[in-house]
């Protein structure tokens, strides 16, 4: 265990994702274990969770485990979160991420007071739809917001619903935040008064704040409220193929 209670809860989330038993080691390493039900990752591919200064790995079959013992024990965790270093190693076919992780204690979150701005509607409002064909289907699919199970938060530009944020109730209590605004309305704050919206409902119902980011400015949006930047996530779909090179 660590003496960090926020690391500590991000921890347990994962553990639980992995859904066969490992932990986050104690010496700074990487424990990997298989588990073909893992929620780390898409079916069939590696997943890999680095938290703090430690990680685990999923694998779906004891031959991917085989292929990942060299890299797993010889590179640091940071390295495994590194697609190009990983294709040195390992006969990597696809990738997805690495995305930060970032979580948020209640003492530090920075709220954004935006008053009667921000309305709170159902999450099947259709002016979400609208919203999401607006964004276009990549960034629709990044925010994750069609898949939010809290009400949506939301700002107009007249009667055209312009930004949106909710969460999805995960394992452990976490509540995983979306956030999408119209691409003609970036720039202007408007991710951050929603998802401030959103993070405050989370608080109030005793939910711990978790903020997946692979793009630069939705990170930058979570640093603004306050949450901490503790690690990062992985995917990668690994071939059959025998020896790929040693790891150095």
């Amino acid at each position: 265990m660590t003496t960090d209670p926020l690391l500590d809860r991000a921890r347990n989330l994962w553990v639980e994702l992995a859904v066969k038993p490992v932990q986050f080691s104690s010496l700074n390493g990487v424990n990997v274990v298989v588990s073909p039900e893992s929620q780390l990752c898409p079916p069939s591919w590696t997943g890999v969770v680095v938290l703090g200064d430690a990680g685990i790995v999923t694998v779906p079959s004891d031959h991917i485990a085989e292929q990942m013992a060299g890299p797993a024990s010889r590179l640091s965790p940071a390295e495994l979160l590194d697609a190009n270093r990983l294709r040195e190693v390992l006969p990597v076919l696809d990738v997805l991420g690495p995305a930060s992780l970032s979580y948020l204690d209640r003492a530090d979150f920075r709220p954004v007071h935006a008053g009667a701005a921000v309305e709170e509607v159902p999450r099947d409002d259709r002016g979400l739809a609208t919203l999401l064909a607006r964004a276009g289907e990549e960034d629709a699919g990044e925010s994750g917001l069609e898949e939010i199970t809290s009400p949506a938060y939301v700002l107009r530009d007249g009667d055209d619903l312009v930004a949106a944020a909710g969460y999805r109730g995960w394992p452990q209590s976490v509540a995983h935040l979306s956030v999408l605004v119209a691409p003609d309305h970036r720039g202007r704050g408007l991710a951050r008064t929603v998802a401030s919206a959103a993070v405050a409902r989370a608080l109030d119902t005793g939910l711990l704040p978790q903020w997946r980011a692979r793009p630069h400015p939705s990170k930058r949006v979570a640093l603004a409220l306050g949450f901490r930047d503790l690690g990062a996530q992985l995917s990668v779909r690994v071939g059959d193929g025998g020896s790929h090179g040693q790891v150095r």
